[in-house]
């Protein structure tokens, strides 16, 4: 027998399974947004811009949290003679994951 207290939790699963679903794709909007500003930094346009971007989104598989894409970015952008720094970066991701939940959120 199902209890109220019973349907509340299972309530309260669903909706933190849609928040981390809605956190999962945000990053993942987040990675593509800096994977194409990154590849317009490096010179990189058309479908290899976004094929660049796709190369982002996918190393943030590599370990937990942002530093994998960072390191990835921030590499890339070092091996080209760019110089941006640490926190120029790290301001233009949080910029990107403000702009990606917003988007996520309403659905676009």
């Amino acid at each position: 027998m199902s209890t109220s207290f019973d349907k509340r939790e299972e309530g309260f699963e669903k909706k933190f399974a849609l928040d981390e679903e809605q956190k999962f794709k945000a990053e993942a909007r987040r990675n593509k947004l800096l994977g194409l500003w990154v590849a317009e930094k490096l010179g990189i346009t058309g479908d290899a811009a976004n094929a660049y971007a796709k190369e982002v989104i996918a190393a943030d598989f590599e370990q937990p949290g942002d530093d994998d894409v960072f390191q990835k970015v921030m590499g890339d952008l070092t091996a080209k003679g760019i110089a941006l720094t640490e926190q120029q970066v790290r301001a233009q991701m949080n910029l990107f994951l403000a702009e990606a939940i917003a988007q996520v959120k309403a659905g676009t």
